[in-house]
């Protein structure tokens, strides 16, 4: 995949924020529900502007691309659904493969291909991953930093982000997933880890104005975040 990125363009006070739609036989996905809810909000003097992406191979970035054309934002933080994790997820790296254990919402499942030929095995996200995780706990939310952020469309659209936005000096960006809704948790026998809609839009809040605010990240093990 050619992933040209927007190179040389000024960037402005705004929050690209990046969900999805529904996928695997679900009806509603916490991630673009949120996103919605926060499109047009000013947070920390930046104004944020939503886009929910199709699940689906290649298509999520060529969506993406035209939205870092659009935007043209200062910090871009894409948000996906991890149905089972207990916690607000804050993805410390994505990798170069599409591995995915069910086909995408256009039918497609690419077995062992890279997000992008030839480019480097991975990149770090640029956001202040601690700094975000302790700004959450602080307010009561389930959080932490999760080393793996899969190898679905999740990870697809992290990659393809940071590899778009590589030469943009300044831009942070990075991959935040969240739980299930308590409507699709409860679906699962036994039960599931959940979080009502109203919780994950906060939690999000917080992870702009932290990322926003923040220039340094925290240098402490995770565990001592609280």
């Amino acid at each position: 995949m050619t992933l040209r990125g927007p190179s040389r363009v000024r960037k402005s006070k705004t929050v690209l924020l990046t969900g999805f739609e529904p996928f695997g036989g679900e009806t509603v996905n916490p991630s673009a529900l949120a996103v919605r809810a926060l499109d047009g909000r000013v947070i920390s003097g930046w104004r944020v502007v939503a886009a929910v992406l199709p699940c689906a191979f290649g298509g999520a970035l060529a969506v993406l691309e035209k939205q870092l054309r659009a935007v043209r934002p200062g910090l871009v933080i894409c948000v996906g659904q991890a149905g089972g994790r207990a916690e607000i997820s804050v993805e410390r790296v994505a990798i170069n493969v599409d591995d995915a254990r069910i086909p995408d919402n256009a039918g497609a499942q690419p077995i062992d291909r890279p997000v992008v030929a030839r480019g480097p095995a991975a990149y770090w996200s640029t956001l202040p991953i601690k700094a975000i995780v302790a700004a959450l706990r602080a307010r009561g939310f389930p959080a932490g930093v999760s080393q793996t952020a899969g190898t679905f469309v999740c990870n697809h659209v992290f990659y393809g982000a940071m590899h778009l936005l590589r030469r943009r000096r300044g831009v942070r960006a990075g991959f935040i997933h969240v739980p299930w809704l308590p409507e699709q948790a409860v679906r699962v026998i036994g039960g599931a880890p959940s979080l009502p809609l109203d919780r994950v839009v906060v939690g999000l809040e917080i992870v702009i104005a932290t990322a926003l605010e923040t220039r340094r990240d925290l240098r402490v093990s995770e565990g001592q975040t609280e």
